[in-house]
């Protein structure tokens, strides 16, 4: 029997096997989508759903899983990368989360 290696998702902290979700790395250009789920870096996991990317844009799990901060251009392309994966409209995730980041400093 081989092993399926499981992660877990920062946004809903549920455990699934590592294809199922959704790899985002920090690399040295910035925190980026990693459809192979192989790129160089600190990674972190996400589901393919709405309600786990709103709260990984929303709140801080993904600076505190990679360790770095997220800037307003990051947090934008990622709203598309949500975009891209539901359907559904995100640019108000984005702005949201915006806020957030230049309150924190």
């Amino acid at each position: 029997m081989k092993h399926t290696p499981i992660r877990t998702c920062i946004g809903c902290r549920q455990t699934q096997s590592k294809r199922s979700l959704i790899r985002l790395v920090r690399t040295a250009d910035g925190v980026v989508v990693d459809p192979t789920g192989k790129r160089a870096g600190r990674g972190a996991y996400v589901h393919a759903e709405r309600s786990c990317w709103e709260a990984v844009l929303k709140g801080g799990q993904l600076e505190r899983a990679l360790r770095t901060k997220i800037d307003a251009e990051t947090r934008a392309m990622l709203a598309q990368e949500l975009n891209r994966l539901t359907g559904a409209e995100a640019v108000g995730v984005a702005q949201e989360g915006e806020g957030r980041a230049t309150n924190a400093k």
